[in-house]
């Protein structure tokens, strides 16, 4: 089930028969006198798959993601997002970070709809934007929440209030930087089985962060391992387990196994 990944580039290739929403090659990145974070990275999403991006603390996963999503530029290599070289973060993806960072004095559905309006956005009327709203509220489960304000909100209805902002972007590929990490057990648990469920039906891609090992596999179609220093990819898994994977506890625990092998390889 799982492979090395072939020098010197570590190409991670997208399966044939589906197309590539994101194409990043040869990246390199450095922090200035630190030194390099990681180099020589590659690595494809297809189009509807989520994909586990998976290491320790310091590997430079949450940097990897910064240069894909276009907020960081490569020292080295391109990443190509819906087969052009992008330079910026791109209209049609998003981003969902750990923490919600909702505006305290915007309602939800203001929350939801913020950043609509911005230049780099394609522009739509007033009902369109409000449809698209609508629908990515109604797509998390918080519709008839739409006047309640962050203060009124809990942890797991911020953070899907957070995705539900990045949903009404109508994006093709979805950046999430360890999103529920500081959620509680059963909520977390809630969060992950909803962004299965809105990237299955609305037919986006995912990029997932997370140093949870129980995470990756329970959400991801496949598995990254990101390590050392400066980091780089050592293995990949694709998921085949079917889901609910919670009902195949002897595949996940032998998946498991077989990463944390890896790790222990790796260091």
């Amino acid at each position: 089930m799982n492979s090395p990944l072939p020098e010197p580039a570590l190409a991670i290739a997208a399966a044939a028969d589906a197309p590539a929403v994101l194409e990043a090659r040869g990246l390199s990145y450095a922090h200035g006198a630190a030194g390099p974070v990681f180099s020589h990275l590659s690595l494809s999403i297809r189009r509807r798959e989520i994909v586990a991006l998976l290491g320790g603390s310091g590997c430079g996963k949450s940097t990897l993601l910064r240069v894909l999503a276009g907020l960081a530029r490569p020292a080295k290599g391109e990443v190509r997002f819906l087969d052009t070289v992008q330079a910026a973060p791109h209209p049609r993806s998003a981003l969902v970070f750990q923490q919600a960072s909702l505006l305290p004095w915007l309602n939800l559905a203001d929350n939801v709809g913020f950043g609509l309006d911005f230049a780099h956005q394609p522009q739509t009327g007033k009902a369109a934007r409000d449809e698209r709203i609508k629908a990515a509220i109604a797509a998390v489960g918080l519709a008839g929440r739409e006047g309640a304000y962050p203060a009124q909100l809990s942890g797991g209805m911020a953070q899907r209030t957070a995705l539900a902002r990045a949903l009404a972007r109508q994006p093709e590929l979805l950046f999430a930087d360890e999103p529920f990490s500081a959620l509680d057990a059963i909520t977390r648990a809630e969060m992950q089985s909803l962004l299965v469920d809105v990237v299955h039906r609305w037919h986006t891609a995912a990029l997932l962060v997370t140093h949870d090992i129980d995470e990756a596999i329970l959400v991801a179609d496949r598995i990254v391992l990101m390590g050392g220093r400066p980091g780089r990819l050592l293995h990949e898994w694709t998921v085949d387990i079917p889901r609910n994977r919670e009902d195949h506890p002897e595949a996940v625990g032998a998946l498991r196994l077989a990463i944390l092998g890896a790790l222990r390889h790796a260091s």
